[in-house]
Order: structure tokens, then sequence, then C-alpha cells
């Protein structure tokens, strides 16, 4: 066995050394169980999943002596797109409220995709909208605006 991609190994084994640095040094915290965790317990458990998951990322780095594959390169256009739908967000949401601002983020967002078709983008917009009125206003009863100030008079 050969290390085939030497990044995600030296991450690997970072998750790892600090995965089972938070378990130990948890040890020195009361546990506990499951139905009464102690102060311990979290650092512990999140240590585990934390060793577990750069197991897995060490496991995945290496190879059996397999063709290397051509690495894909950095592609700017769906970062911009994605990080730029969520700005929008952020900025939209008081002026044009939760409706549009989701609309627009979900509509920009999908557009990063090489697959990008704009009927399937609005459809997924419209049923995701749906969800976050649900959960958001409806549930969790946020308050944010759900429509534009200039249609319900507040500025």
């Amino acid at each position: 066995m050969h290390i085939k991609r030497a990044k995600d190994f030296k991450a690997g084994l970072i998750f790892i050394f600090f995965g089972i640095g938070s378990a130990v040094f948890s040890g020195t915290y009361q546990i506990g169980t499951s139905a009464r965790m102690g102060p311990g317990y979290f650092p512990f458990a999140l240590g585990g999943v934390l060793a577990g998951l750069g197991l897995v990322i060490v496991l995945r780095s290496l190879s059996r002596g397999e063709g290397m594959r051509k690495a894909r390169s950095f592609r700017a256009k769906p970062v911009v797109l994605v990080v730029s739908s969520v700005v929008l967000f952020g900025l939209l949401l008081r002026p044009l409220g939760l409706i549009f601002s989701t609309v627009i983020l979900i509509i920009v967002s999908s557009m990063a995709s090489d697959e990008f078709k704009k009927k399937e983008a609005i459809l997924n917009a419209f049923v995701l909208l749906a969800i976050v009125l649900i959960i958001f206003v409806y549930f969790l009863k946020f308050q944010i605006p759900v429509w534009p100030s200039f249609l319900t008079g507040r500025i």
C-alpha cells in the first residue's frame, strides 16, 4: 500500500491525534452515562467521532497500487456563486423578506452546478421555500420578515 493523497493522509492523522487527545483529556472530568452525562461526556464522544473520521480519511487516502487519477483543478465559479448567494440572502432578507430572499438564494446557488436547468431550479426553490416556511415560521416561530417591507408597510 502506498499513499495516494498525501494531504488527506496528513489531515486524517491530525484528526486522529486531536480526537484521541480530546478523549484522553476528557478523562480528567466525570464522563457519566448517556442518561446522566457528566462534563467529560461531550468531549469524549466528540473525540471518538473525530478519531473515527480521521481513520476513515486515512484509509481512503491509501491505495493498493492502482494508477493515480488526475486531480480536478480548482473551479472558482461554484464557490463564488454559492458564497454570493448566501451573502445576497443576508443582505436581502430585511428588504425583500424570507420568501423572495430564499428563492434568490436557491436559484443563484443552483447556478453553480454544471447541470443547471432553470425549470428544475425554480421548482426546487418553491419546494424548499415551503419547507423553510413550515419549519422556521410555523414551528419555530422565528421573528423574521416573511414578505417584503414595501408590501407590509414596515421598514
